[in-house]
């Protein structure tokens, strides 16, 4: 199901089968959160964007329209139109947002609903059965993502405690898989690395959860406030103890530069939401570096937003135009930048696999680490 085809130092170059299509690695995920990406852009427009996978966000489809709902129309593939690999994320993530609101013991996690503050509880039963009934291509294990920073005693308890949950999602996802109602029988199970930025918990964690030779590993907990640097000591300190031949995807993250940084870690996969909501607010990334179309500069401006790039808005539209649709809230505006973005994105996973698929990746990564973060 996944076969390393290259390697330049730890970047590599790889193909993941699943039973909703091929995904070339190294890749980047689309998030549609709610089973649609904020911003006008459907899943038909995702395929001309050069998406490959769209990430959806297992608490909010449980709330809206309900997992079961989605079960009973066919599953989120059926339900978005969308007939390439998705992934759906455990919750966990939006657990640790709602701190104010939930509690963690060791059946799972009690918390209220963001929207009319109901009282929920999720486990690692629940968290796979609701993963179950959208018939995602890949679930998530649930986990507790811990705030950096924290006390290391209860980092090392938590990461106790996310290898008993772990244990639990594993359990429960054979069964579900066994069932004969299920929607998606083939459906994968990745494990979340955590630990916060102590690298002796990560690393043990790392080891501990690799035993139970699951179908791909993530990298959790990180891009939550630490340093950027961190970040990329605690991939350094981690990546050596993935299993080769299983995918690795950092959560959450992040920048393009992070997304190049990563790569040349020994990275496959990544999600973020930065593309779309900083589009949303004028914010978008070229191959020159970082530019705000809010800016006074842009009103006469008939260029094109990057002229490297041959994205819809891009094509059809000029700086001038699209800084007009901003500043008078238009929500063209929304949809042709998260177009941009996404596209952006997506063709610089491709331009990565482009680079070590031609053994010039370190090249391709000194020339733009510098540039893709510059602020125009």
């Amino acid at each position: 199901m996944f076969t390393v085809l290259k390697t330049e130092g730890r970047a590599r170059r790889c193909e993941f089968e699943t039973v909703h299509g091929t995904v070339q690695t190294p890749a980047f995920m689309n998030v549609a959160t709610c089973g649609a990406i904020k911003g006008g852009v459907a899943a038909e427009d995702l395929k001309e964007l050069h998406c490959q996978v769209a990430l959806c966000n297992t608490y909010h489809l449980s709330l809206r329209p309900g997992d079961l709902v989605v079960k009973e129309l066919g599953g989120l593939h059926k339900f978005m139109n969308w007939d390439r690999p998705i992934l759906t994320d455990s919750g966990g993530f939006q657990v640790f947002s709602l701190s104010k609101l939930r509690k963690i013991k060791e059946e799972g996690v009690y918390f209220r609903s963001h929207l009319d503050g109901h009282r929920i509880f999720m486990g690692p039963e629940e968290s796979m059965q609701i993963q179950s009934h959208l018939g995602s291509t890949i679930a998530m294990a649930f986990d507790e993502c811990v705030e950096n920073p924290a006390p290391k005693s209860y980092a090392a308890q938590s990461c106790q405690r996310t290898t008993r949950w772990l244990h639990r999602c594993k359990a429960e996802m054979d069964r579900l898989n066994s069932l004969p109602d299920t929607i998606n029988p083939h459906q994968m199970l990745f494990g979340i690395n955590q630990g916060c930025t102590f690298e002796d918990l990560r690393v043990e964690h790392m080891k501990e959860i690799a035993k139970l030779d699951l179908d791909g590993y993530a990298i959790g907990g990180l891009a939550v406030g630490e340093p950027t640097l961190e970040m990329y000591r605690i991939i350094d300190a981690v990546e050596p103890h993935m299993p080769v031949n299983k995918p690795r995807y950092l959560m959450g993250v992040g920048t393009p530069v992070n997304i190049l940084e990563a790569v040349h870690r020994g990275v496959d996969l990544f999600d973020c939401v930065m593309p779309s909501r900083n589009a949303r607010h004028g914010t978008l990334f070229t191959w020159e570096g970082i530019r705000n179309l809010n800016n006074e500069k842009y009103i006469y401006d008939q260029g094109p937003v990057d002229p490297e790039c041959g994205c819809p808005t891009c094509r059809l539209h000029s700086r001038a135009y699209v800084r007009h649709l901003l500043r008078a809230n238009e929500l063209l505006a929304h949809r042709l930048t998260v177009q941009h973005n996404l596209y952006f994105y997506n063709t610089l996973m491709e331009r990565i696999r482009e680079a070590l698929d031609n053994g010039t990746f370190e090249e391709f990564y000194q020339k733009y680490r510098d540039i893709l973060g510059k602020r125009i």
